[in-house]
């Protein structure tokens, strides 16, 4: 009998659901290549370890930009690596398997993550709306003719939508998100402090003091690079103040989008809203105060979910059931 596998296939972060037993991967998507042979020398955590700190032979590799595939080829050996760690496969019966994309996916970026999945070693492959499946993973009963609307702030993409009787209503995906807010923050550095850091150092930076409102300048970061005057190692100090205003006008076109995507509701599904508040999930949605920015722009309630970064990964857990079960969604 055939395992079935829920894939989050994300910029920054691949996540699989196995049914029956949960979450049982979250590794980083990067994959070390040696540039002499081509062959891969490590895929996930240990790929994201070298990041910044390979020689001049070995290249570690984000396959996936702005939520789609970047690389098919390197891609395809990263699913396969991750489906072969599972041990879900068999001679005779392949795991079905179910992925998600951004709302802004073209039918051919679509058909290169279906084809990636079953080169890997998928048998059945469907695809589904990452905001569709994040709405799911968060606890919202979408099948219901009411509306609910979700924000998934991921590595690549930002997309927002409303969802009602199991289909998106109206929706936008940005390319403003995880990895953008990384850049965000290391073009700031660069800029007020004359100091170039690499993006992992960025990306804690995002973790341990990103913020969007009501920052605290006694909450400090001391992050080393390069002096770009003198070309020396050196440290320097941000701070929560800094990296809002890092992260401002990027949250900005979060902000706009959402709005964008409510002026195009219909009225009785946005009256729904107004009563069910709006979803926040995605990596992104873990920023200082995001909820409570959202909120005060949009007008609307903001939740943050239980497992912002799980809710993808579960969702596709949950529509797969509903496969199984032959029920139409």
């Amino acid at each position: 009998m055939s395992k079935y596998l829920g894939i989050d296939l994300g910029t920054a972060n691949v996540l699989i659901d196995v049914k029956g037993e949960g979450i049982v991967l979250n590794e980083p998507s990067v994959v070390a290549i040696n540039t002499n042979n081509n062959d891969v020398v490590a895929v996930g955590k240990d790929a994201y370890m070298m990041v910044g700190r390979t020689p001049a032979n070995i290249k570690a590799i984000r396959p996936l930009k702005d939520g789609v595939i970047a690389d098919f080829d390197i891609t395809e050996k990263m699913l396969q690596y991750f489906i072969e760690k599972l041990n879900v496969g068999g001679r005779f019966s392949k795991p079905t398997i179910m992925i998600c994309a951004p709302t802004n996916v073209t039918p051919v970026e679509q058909k290169s993550i279906i084809e990636a999945a079953e080169q890997a070693g998928g048998g059945k492959v469907y695809l589904q709306l990452e905001p569709k499946v994040a709405a799911v993973g968060a606890g919202l009963d979408i099948f219901k003719p009411q509306g609910n609307m979700v924000i998934d702030i991921g590595g690549g993409t930002s997309d927002i939508a409303v969802i009602s009787m199991g289909d998106i209503v109206t929706s936008q995906s940005l390319r403003f998100a995880g990895d953008k807010m990384t850049g965000a923050i290391q073009a700031y550095i660069k800029q007020h402090h004359n100091l170039i850091i690499g993006e992992r150092t960025a990306e804690q930076i995002k973790m341990e003091i990103g913020c969007v409102m009501d920052a605290d300048e006694s909450k400090t970061f001391s992050a080393s690079g390069i002096d770009i005057v003198s070309g020396l190692p050196k440290e320097i100090t941000t701070n929560e103040v800094e990296i809002q205003e890092a992260l401002s006008d990027g949250i900005d076109q979060i902000v706009i989008a959402a709005k964008n995507v409510l002026e195009q509701t219909p009225p009785e599904l946005s009256g729904d809203i107004i009563d069910r508040g709006i979803m926040l999930t995605g990596g992104g949605a873990l920023l200082k105060n995001l909820d409570k920015l959202l909120s005060e722009k949009l007008q609307v309630p903001v939740l943050l979910t239980d497992s912002p970064l799980d809710s993808v990964a579960l969702g596709t857990g949950v529509l797969l059931d509903h496969i199984e079960k032959h029920q139409k969604y």
